[in-house]
């Protein structure tokens, strides 16, 4: 069994709560942040090592999540589902994330298509028709979730600039009678193999199309023409096997669309919080990673010699650094998130850019400095930290943002309104 498994505060020493002042929560969210802490604790933990080692997905966690009830976390309560709101879901997920990173980055897709479908629409602009016509849709989307406990991933990145939000997705979808024709590729398609549905973003396939001709739409995972094909070995992540998706001619039928014809583009536009999904996960790994370096510092990890580190000024240091990182990282992640609401002005966006870069870059310096602080046995697989590291360094790498997209368009909108632009200057 990994120490990870086993990582509980010694006597007195609970670590700091990762959403915060506890008290501050419903009794609702309290519900759900310590179900997901039970099973991140009890179940999660302990699997993740292998999981990692193999490259495998964590399936069994995913069994844990279903019988929970927790697949339909971001589902209406209208459908059926615990109607969960944006601040609710990453608190749930970055608890998960303290515990096992791949599946709470993997679970994170599956929320992420279920709040697309769910209260994302609902703050939409739809025509009364668009809107009885959704509602018809998701309604069969969400019955899969909730009663027959279905999973949908949403595989975007292409490898191109579509996945930056700068160009159309090559992914096309032709309309025929009764639905459409999906041919194009997906990369990093987390849940390869494991999901029922994929999320697939593509482009309506007419002339001059752009990315307001985005569609979202749900294929069966046994459709005709789709395959799952390449390795996965990468640095981290590594038990969300990301494979890549080759999408052939695939049929799919009209009630597959998780929004209308062209409300892709207008949620991308007012509803920015739906790319920042990825943070949630690191932000629990960077909560994992101070409380890995406390216990192991005083002595208290099971299984290990109870040597005490703690007395060099050193390490006291490093460790004072670490959890002064982790307030401020922790502080404006709370912050962004519970201010996630539909067509945020323009201090909140630019928070929200801030945020997701904070959480990004700081999950790595925390682990990094996890690693010196703690010293040459944190590097050992059999100690989660080592996996935490490796996780923590995808986080900056990840579309649609990436640390260096959030500097560019932060900087550009902190110095410019709208579409303002410069004169040339010879």
């Amino acid at each position: 069994m990994s120490l990870s498994s086993m990582l509980v505060p010694g006597p007195g020493r609970a670590p700091p709560h990762i959403v915060g002042d506890p008290a501050v929560l419903s009794p609702e969210q309290r519900e759900w942040v310590a179900l997901a802490a039970d099973l991140g604790r009890s179940r999660f933990a302990a699997r993740a090592e292998r999981h990692d080692r193999e490259a495998s997905f964590p399936l069994e966690n995913f069994d844990d999540l279903r019988q929970s009830g927790l697949l339909g976390l971001c589902v209406p309560r209208s459908h059926g589902g615990l109607g969960a709101d944006f601040t609710t879901y990453a608190l749930v997920v970055a608890e998960l994330g303290r515990h096992c990173a791949a599946t709470a980055l993997s679970y994170n897709m599956h929320l992420s298509a279920c709040m697309g479908a769910g209260f994302i629409a609902d703050l939409l602009d739809m025509s009364a028709a668009q809107r009885r016509e959704h509602e018809r849709h998701r309604t069969l989307h969400f019955h899969r979730v909730v009663a027959e406990g279905r999973l949908y991933a949403q595989p975007f990145s292409e490898g191109g600039a579509a996945a930056a939000g700068k160009a159309p997705w090559s992914t096309l979808a032709r309309p025929v009678d009764g639905g459409y024709r999906i041919s194009g590729r997906k990369i990093f398609a987390s849940l390869s193999g494991a999901a029922d549905y994929y999320g697939v973003l593509c482009t309506l396939d007419r002339p001059g199309a752009s990315l307001r001709d985005t569609l979202y739409l749900a294929v069966p995972a046994d459709a005709p023409g789709l395959s799952v094909y390449g390795d996965w070995d990468p640095l981290g992540m590594r038990g969300t096997v990301s494979r890549n998706l080759l999408l052939q001619d695939v049929f799919v039928p009209d009630d597959a669309r998780l929004l209308p014809e062209g409300l892709y583009h207008q949620a991308a536009q007012r509803y920015p919080y739906m790319f920042s999904t990825l943070a949630p996960a690191y932000m629990g790994i960077a909560q994992a990673a101070y409380d890995f370096s406390v216990m192991y510092l005083r002595g208290e990890l099971p299984g290990m010699t109870p040597v005490k580190r703690r007395m060099y000024p050193t390490k006291q240091a490093a460790v004072a650094e670490m959890r002064i990182k982790l307030e401020q990282t922790r502080a404006l992640f709370l912050q962004s998130t519970r201010e996630a609401r539909i067509d945020p002005d323009d201090d909140a966006r630019q928070r929200l850019y801030a945020a997701h870069y904070t959480v990004m870059e700081n999950a790595n310096a925390i682990c990094t400095l996890a690693l010196r602080t703690c010293g040459g046995q944190a590097m050992l697989k059999s100690l989660p930290l080592e996996r935490l590291y490796r996780d923590s360094r995808c986080g900056s790498l990840m579309l649609p943002w990436t640390a260096e997209l959030c500097l560019d368009r932060l900087g550009r909108d902190c110095l410019y309104a709208g579409e303002e632009g410069d004169e040339h200057i010879d």
